[in-house]
């Protein structure tokens, strides 16, 4: 808490963030990706709406893939919706709605959803699957932190973009191992009202839906 403090106010003062290291018994923890990573995830808290831009980068830096995707998040539950793809989670099973096929697949949520196709879950668990490491703030104020994974996995790091004053979680990237990169820019990020329903994949508003159910 007195570190969280200290931050706080060299942010006010408009310090640079700089790297403070907590040696425990599984290794280094850097205190200053650690509050960072706090303050993104309280932002997380109730219920949020936001859009995200995914563009993947090729080896050479080109763009290959790039799509709009809108998101409402109360976790551990969210809604995602895209061109042709609706995906509902209600914080115990996910229904995948493919809008040509006319098929929705519902699967239970998975514990270990926690990478950066959600970025609530990733912010708040972290610690179990990554060693966060504080890199730079920018000069407008955007604070980089590092997320190294643990175990093996198609990637070797993510990197988050946040807003240091707010909180706010503006851009992550997937650095991939092959020299692509996944890169999701946050935008329209705000605070909002969601019922229940709001998080459930309804039958009844898609009629002549096929039901696949995985449970």
């Amino acid at each position: 808490m007195k570190r969280l403090f200290i931050l706080l106010m060299a942010l006010l003062c408009g310090m640079p963030l700089f790297a403070q290291l907590t040696h425990t018994a599984s290794g280094a923890v850097d205190q200053t990706a650690a509050a960072l990573l706090k303050k993104a995830s309280a932002k997380m808290s109730g219920t949020v709406s936001f859009s995200v831009t995914v563009v993947n980068l090729d080896a050479d830096k080109k763009e290959s893939f790039r799509q709009k995707v809108d998101i409402l998040y109360n976790a551990p539950r969210y809604r995602v919706k895209t061109s042709g793809l609706e995906i509902y989670c209600d914080g115990r099973a996910v229904w995948q709605y493919n809008q040509p096929n006319k098929e929705v697949v519902v699967s239970p949520m998975s514990d270990t959803d926690d990478d950066i196709t959600n970025p609530a879950r990733l912010l708040a668990n972290y610690s179990k699957s990554f060693r966060a490491k504080f890199i730079r703030e920018e000069n407008d104020g955007t604070a980089i932190v590092d997320l190294q994974p643990m175990k093996a996995r198609s990637y070797h790091k993510i990197r988050l973009y946040i807003n240091s004053k707010t909180g706010i979680l503006k851009k992550m990237e997937q650095h991939n191992f092959d020299s692509s990169r996944g890169v999701y820019t946050i935008s329209n990020f705000k605070n909002t009202k969601a019922s229940d329903a709001d998080f459930t994949f309804s039958t009844k508003s898609h009629p002549g839906v096929e039901v696949v159910d995985m449970r």
